[in-house]
């Protein structure tokens, strides 16, 4: 045998070798499974009821500041909208022909309002503001909204307990198909 024989004799048997070890791995020959830590990164959700709400707290001061450097410039300085949605206000107006849907009037779960900010605020960074400056932001808008005092600290037991106005106001879809 030649040299160039013998190199691409032993090249096509390590290129199966890997290929065997990769189909192995997936059903199309790539990747591999997630590790648990990599799965515990992306796992950020938080449920309706506070559950996987991170440890940390904030205070409706800190989150005026952090409000007024990360938030305002699309929110308005005081939550009533601008380039960003209106926050705060349109209590009352649900059930109108002109519904003002904001945090105070239609969000319907308190701990749902820490999900978002955390995995979608700011806009140009998200997932940039650490857990307690999420808990500060929630709780001036909460604030704002006339939910919760000016003096108030969020943490996860009492994010959780809020109950928001429009809460029961949801219904599910009555269509039999539909489950």
């Amino acid at each position: 045998m030649r040299w160039h024989e013998i190199c691409g004799f032993a090249l096509a048997i390590s290129c199966s070798v890997g290929v065997s070890e990769a189909r192995a791995q997936s059903p199309y020959g790539i990747g591999r499974p997630a590790t648990a830590a990599e799965i515990a990164g992306w796992n950020i959700d938080v449920g309706r009821d506070g559950s996987n709400l991170p440890k940390g707290s904030g205070s409706v001061s800190h989150g005026r500041e952090v409000f007024a450097q990360q938030c305002a410039s699309c929110h308005g300085d005081n939550g009533e909208g601008g380039v960003g949605d209106r926050l705060v206000g349109g209590q009352g107006t649900i059930g109108t022909a002109k519904p003002v849907r904001t945090v105070g009037s239609y969000w319907p779960y308190a701990p749902t309002l820490f999900d978002y900010i955390r995995r979608a605020m700011p806009q140009n960074a998200p997932q940039s503001l650490s857990d307690d400056d999420v808990y500060a932001v929630s709780a001036y808008i909460l604030n704002l909204n006339g939910l919760i005092g000016a003096d108030a600290t969020l943490d996860a037991t009492s994010l959780a307990a809020i109950k928001m106005p429009n809460r029961d106001k949801f219904v599910g879809d009555a269509r039999p198909d539909v489950k």
